[in-house]
């Protein structure tokens, strides 16, 4: 018995061709590019919040615990508790990267609250008592590995977002850029750059 073969659709080939030439056209004009740099960035930028919120979590039971030996520094403890505060409350979403303002007021934030941490432990050292204490002691090996894992991660971060930007401005990218809604990404800024190219030490 012989098999009667149905007939090729005409616009299938068709639709097939178009298809494929659509992604050789994507992917040579760097869409694919983006996408993947794009969802780098998110998640370097994502360990980066994550490492300041565990910084922020050592927060209550470091001044707790000076407060115990050290109730006279209430300024000092007030300054670390309101600049917890005010770095906590900043909503941060991979959005934040889109927003310079945003960016600019999560890095002032975090930046407070590393000043505030810096006076503390400079207070700190007036008391013997203190720095002996295990729990202390324990607390300051926590906050100077966080301190690290900021500086690792914000490294990192700052690394993506120059790939990614390169990739945004140079020619014929930018074209796919501007097609697609494609922008620059904030980054940390010089300063802060200069700050973090060492892992600071934590001494009590």
């Amino acid at each position: 018995m012989q098999l009667i073969q149905a007939p090729s659709h005409p616009f299938r080939s068709l639709r097939l061709a178009v298809v494929s030439c659509a992604a050789l056209l994507l992917s040579a004009c760097g869409y694919n590019d983006f996408q993947s740099k794009d969802e780098t960035v998110k998640a370097a930028w994502s360990e980066v919040v994550n490492q300041y919120q565990r910084r922020a979590d050592l927060v209550p039971n470091l001044v707790n615990t000076v407060k115990g030996y050290a109730a006279q520094e209430k300024d000092v403890l007030i300054g670390v508790t309101e600049a917890r505060a005010r770095a906590t409350s900043i909503q941060v979403t991979p959005e934040t990267l889109n927003d310079p303002e945003a960016f600019k007021r999560f890095q002032a934030a975090q930046g407070e609250l590393s000043g505030a941490l810096s006076r503390l432990i400079a207070v700190t050292e007036n008391y013997p008592q203190l720095k002996s204490d295990q729990n202390f002691r324990d607390l300051q090996s926590q906050l100077e590995g966080t301190e690290n894992r900021i500086t690792v991660a914000r490294n990192r971060y700052i690394q993506t977002v120059r790939d990614y930007n390169v990739t945004v401005r140079q020619f014929p990218n930018n074209l796919t850029a501007m097609v697609f809604g494609y922008k620059a990404k904030e980054n940390f800024t010089v300063e802060n750059e200069k700050e973090i190219s060492k892992a600071p030490t934590v001494k009590f």
